[in-house]
C-alpha cells in the first residue's frame, strides 16, 4: 500500500545560484513542503502531532540530484510514507521537473519526542490510531 501526496513548488529567484539553477541545499526545503502537504492531507500535520504532545525532529536526510531545476519552474514533489514498525516516520521523495523527469530523490527519517524532549520508543497512541485508520495496522 502506497500512501503519498503530490505538492507543487514554484522555484523562486532567491533559491537559485549564479548558474541559474536551484542551489542544492534548497531541495531539503522542498522535501519539507512535501511533508507539510502530506501531513495536512492525511491528518498528521506538525500541528496535529504537537497537539498530541509530541514533536518529530529529523534525524536523517539524504538527497540525490539527477537533473537541475531552474528559476520559474513549477516542480512536483511526490512524498511517499514508508511504513515501519519502529516509532518513527520515514518519507521518500521524488521531485519532478516541469517535463515530468525526476530531478531529485531523497529520504528523511523523523523520530518522536515527548513534551520533555525524551525519545519515544513505542508508537504514540495517536500515531498507532492513524496507522489503523489508514490500514497499516489491523
Amino acid at each position: 500500500m502506497s500512501i503519498k501526496e503530490v505538492a507543487e513548488v514554484r522555484i523562486r529567484f532567491n533559491e537559485t545560484d549564479p548558474l541559474g539553477i536551484v542551489w542544492h541545499g534548497n531541495y531539503i526545503s522542498y522535501f519539507e513542503e512535501g511533508r507539510e502537504a502530506f501531513g495536512r492531507s492525511h491528518g498528521i500535520s506538525y500541528l496535529e502531532v504537537q497537539q498530541h504532545g509530541y514533536v518529530v525532529p529529523i534525524v536523517e536526510s539524504s538527497c540525490s540530484h539527477k537533473l537541475p531545476l531552474r528559476y520559474g519552474d513549477i516542480a512536483k514533489v511526490e512524498t511517499i510514507f514508508e511504513d515501519t514498525p519502529a516509532s518513527k516516520m520515514i518519507f521518500n521523495y521524488k521531485i519532478y521537473n516541469p517535463q515530468g523527469q525526476v530531478a531529485c530523490v531523497g529520504r528523511t527519517v523523523q523520530v518522536f519526542l515527548d513534551k520533555n524532549g525524551d525519545l519515544v520508543l513505542g508508537l504514540p497512541p495517536f500515531f498507532e490510531a492513524w496507522k489503523r485508520k489508514i490500514g497499516l495496522l489491523k
